[in-house]
């Protein structure tokens, strides 16, 4: 079992930046992948990035260049930096992760970009 905890969400104006974090309950060494989620109000739920513990990391087409996914093992942490962000980035985002076949989710932590 894995617990994940997010922080770092708020109001920000368009442009800005926003910087999101995901404590794991283990190490991430043990996990096959790391990521975020978003959902819009109305909208489904959709990848924004992920991390892979092999394979390196992935990002929607409407982030790339933009976001960015790192971890810090020493913290079993993963952050989602977001840079340039648009009113159409507002969503909770909800960080994720695979371990041993099963997925687990954090409770979401709301972006809101508006001027």
């Amino acid at each position: 079992q894995v617990q994940l905890v997010e922080s770092g969400g708020g109001l920000v104006q368009p442009g800005g930046s926003l910087r999101l974090s995901c404590a794991a309950s283990r190490s991430i060494f043990s996990l096959d992948a790391m990521g975020w989620y978003r959902q819009a109000p109305g909208k489904e739920r959709e990848l924004v990035a992920n991390s892979f513990s092999i394979s390196g990391s992935g990002y929607a087409d409407s982030v790339k260049g933009r976001f960015t996914i790192f971890r810090d093992s020493a913290k079993n942490t993963v952050y989602l930096q977001m840079n340039s962000l648009k009113s159409e980035d507002t969503a909770v985002y909800y960080c994720y992760c695979s371990y041993i076949g099963k997925d687990y989710w954090g409770e979401g932590t709301l972006v809101t970009v508006s001027s």
